[in-house]
């Protein structure tokens, strides 16, 4: 069971796992997430919001108010026009799938829980993804509750492929009908360019995925990796856990126009994670 950690004055810049970064204009955003303290695994203060000026490289620590989340790891994050959103996430007491926001332009930063909403919001998890279009959230994945079929209400643990729509405009959650689902997974990564939202890797079980069909040698099969676009035609992939559960440091490039993986090569191979 992770333990809370209340020692922020020795937290500082400190490492950690299973948070969440999200960017806005040339600032970087990172929240909750744990680290290893001797045989612990400790999570981070829940009202701290670290911020990263990506041009001036300085760190700073933002002490955040009101409705603050419950300090988590594998929760989902995002931000839309300059408001960041927490969705899932497991604590002390579980998955969970409530929902927070906070205003990262306004600079009081002040949290918020959404509870009125219509619609059914995915069942409590965590390590899922999601991406920003059309000034909606989607949501994919993950691991948590899991009902197995329309006709069988009752819910178990498992990994799901399901995507879920949140539209913060009229708080509401809806479901899209899909085809050609990709497999159930957690701890995947996620990213979109244009109207297209691309899913690589993640675990089910003891198997690690890797989703998109390539033309080319593709990286082997990982968790816990990052996926972003460098471009409006190409996603940079970069470490996360084998399947023997060991850190790796390599990177990709992929090119959605020809469905090809080019490995990059960069001087950080010896800092993997």
């Amino acid at each position: 069971m992770l333990k809370h950690a209340w020692m922020a004055a020795k937290l500082v810049a400190r490492e950690r796992s299973g948070h969440t970064a999200v960017l806005h204009n040339n600032l970087l955003y990172v929240w909750g997430g744990y680290m290893s303290v001797g045989d612990d695994e400790v999570f981070l203060p829940n009202d701290e919001l670290w911020e990263y000026d990506l041009e001036r490289g300085v760190w700073r620590v933002l002490h955040t108010t009101g409705d603050v989340p419950p300090s988590m790891s594998g929760s989902c994050g995002c931000c839309l026009n300059g408001v960041l959103f927490i969705f899932g996430g497991c604590d002390d007491n579980g998955q969970t799938n409530e929902l927070y926001s906070v205003d990262l332009t306004d600079g009081t930063f002040t949290w918020k829980k959404i509870i009125h909403v219509s619609g059914a919001p995915p069942s409590p998890r965590d390590k899922l993804s999601c991406w920003v279009y059309d000034g909606k959230i989607i949501y994919f994945g993950g691991y948590g509750h899991k009902v197995l079929s329309d006709l069988d209400s009752q819910v178990f643990w498992g990994w799901n492929n399901e995507v879920h729509v949140f539209d913060p405009k009229d708080l509401s959650w809806s479901q899209p009908q899909t085809f050609v689902t990709p497999a159930p997974r957690a701890a995947h990564a996620s990213a979109s360019i244009g109207s297209k939202g691309y899913i690589c890797g993640g675990r089910v079980m003891v198997r690690v995925l890797i989703s998109v069909v390539p033309s080319s040698t593709a990286p082997v099969g990982r968790s816990w990796h990052s996926l972003s676009p460098v471009s409006d035609s190409r996603l940079f992939l970069f470490g996360g856990l084998s399947m023997e559960c060991n850190p790796m440091s390599d990177g990709w490039v992929f090119d959605t126009g020809s469905r090809k993986w080019t490995e990059v090569e960069h001087p950080f191979k010896n800092k993997p994670r």
